[in-house]
């Protein structure tokens, strides 16, 4: 068992998510406490010991049943009901009564099992139907969705649950009340939600029996939110991000604030250490130190927001300012072929995300043609604003640094960092992309305290650290 626990460690591992040693062994001194063949339970305890945040248990759950879908329906290789699970076996073959009833019959079963919701009939049906309609064949490369989709065409759940109604009311077990009508109706749902996952729990079982768990593994395997890239997710991945945020920013600051107190130590209170040495016979054994009070860096954010790099900046403008407390300051400024300051947006505003919207929609950022010039943009923003950057300010230039092939007035960022405390970048392109086409991003490194690649919230977080800590 240590073994299979371990290899489900090594899988969540390379899924992303963090875990440590020692939520490893609280997991396996949690499995001493259940009884494995109870495969809800094994999961809840697995999942309490080893996933730490709400954001990482859809990529957990994909893992698990990927990974111990070979041991079902029991856990660690043991059965549950030996009968039924040969029964199962031999309709998975298709020597079953799966492949010899008609649709009409399963569902009638179906229904029938649903009324009592009697789990282990409806696994038993969820492999019938998977061997009536899924139309599986070994070695065969369509993915899981693919079958899904044929069975449940056949099984048509909207008509089982219309028919569920209808058989609840015929034994008066639905009150006139509209309420309470609803709420039976979300019941049955429910019902059928378990069933749909059981018959995708049954094809991925299948699945990692015919191409095995690693290849699986690697199929179903999506990022984590907080590795999703800024450019390429997709609109649920973008909602998910946009999840994300909040909390990630509220954890990091805390530990950010708990970093500087204890690395930060006042000035000798001579007062206080001679006072405390009078204990000590006047030897000042035990030096008092004054209340450290560390210093906050004042923040610059310069942001291209044309097509190819919008959602980065949304991203990183709503973290940076999420963050605002780490600051003593953060002002910002957006751009494409021209340039505007947007501070004034995220003042007005207590939501960040109505901040960001506003800038997207109300910056005055067109020069020309509105296509990205960062020279044009640089020099602006040299000769309006040179002379408000301090020792104390650290200046984020946010963009893929594409110039369309214009001139990059690469001295602007020399002379910004002969003014400032520091000059980052952050690419959300590869670093294989750079310098290629019409990137420069190479002239511009050269005046850069650092060029980073920034392609999702992990390494946003590790850069934010990074300065909050500076």
């Amino acid at each position: 068992m240590l073994d299979v626990l371990q290899g489900f460690v090594h899988e969540l591992r390379a899924a992303g998510l963090p875990v440590s040693m020692t939520e490893n062994l609280d997991a396996m001194r949690a499995v001493e406490h259940v009884d494995i063949a109870e495969r809800d339970i094994f999961k809840a305890a697995l999942g309490a010991t080893l996933v730490k945040h709400h954001h990482h248990w859809n990529a957990f759950e994909t893992v698990f049943d990927v990974y111990f879908s070979l041991y079902s329906p029991g856990v660690d290789g043991e059965e549950i009901d030996e009968q039924l699970w040969e029964s199962m076996t031999a309709e998975a073959a298709g020597g079953g009564a799966g492949g010899e009833m008609s649709r009409e019959e399963l569902a009638a079963m179906l229904l029938e099992a649903l009324m009592s919701m009697d789990r282990d009939e409806l696994r038993r049906l969820a492999a019938m139907a998977v061997s009536a309609f899924a139309g599986m064949e070994p070695g065969r490369p369509v993915g899981g969705t693919y079958y899904l989709y044929r069975t449940l065409r056949q099984l048509d759940l909207d008509d089982l649950g219309a028919r569920l109604m209808g058989r609840a009311r015929e034994a008066g077990e639905v009150p006139d009340d509209e309420l309470a009508q609803r709420l039976q109706q979300e019941e049955f749902d429910e019902r059928l939600r378990s069933f749909r996952e059981l018959v995708e729990a049954e094809i991925r079982r299948r699945l990692v029996a015919d191409r095995g768990a690693e290849a699986m593994a690697r199929t179903l395997r999506k990022p984590l939110p907080e590795d999703v890239d800024f450019m390429h997710a997709s609109r649920d991945e973008m909602l998910a991000l946009q999840r994300a945020i909040y909390p990630l920013t509220r954890a990091l600051a805390a530990r950010l604030a708990q970093r500087r107190r204890r690395r930060h130590r006042g000035h000798l209170d001579f007062r206080r250490t001679v006072r405390a040495s009078l204990s000590y016979g006047g030897v000042p054994a035990e030096p008092k130190f004054r209340d450290p009070h560390p210093s906050k860096p004042e923040i610059m954010v310069v942001a291209d927001i044309s097509g190819s790099v919008a959602s980065f900046a949304r991203f990183t403008l709503q973290f940076v300012y999420a963050m605002a407390s780490q600051f003593s300051k953060v002002r910002s400024w957006v751009f494409i072929d021209g340039i505007d300051e947007v501070t004034r947006f995220f003042q007005d505003s207590d939501d960040v995300t109505d901040a960001v919207h506003r800038v997207n929609t109300e910056a005055d950022v067109v020069w020309v043609d509105g296509h990205s010039d960062y020279g044009h943009a640089f020099e602006v923003f040299h000769d309006r604003h040179v002379k408000e950057i301090t020792p104390k300010t650290s200046i984020i230039l946010l963009g893929d640094a594409r110039n369309n092939y214009h001139a990059p007035q690469a001295w602007v960022l020399d002379a910004l960092r002969k003014r400032a405390k520091h000059l980052y970048w952050l690419n959300p392109e590869p670093r294989g992309y750079w310098d290629t086409g019409d990137s420069v991003i190479a002239e511009y490194a050269s005046h850069c305290d650092g060029v980073y690649e920034c392609r999702n919230l992990r390494q946003l977080e590790r850069f934010v650290t990074t300065i909050a800590e500076g």
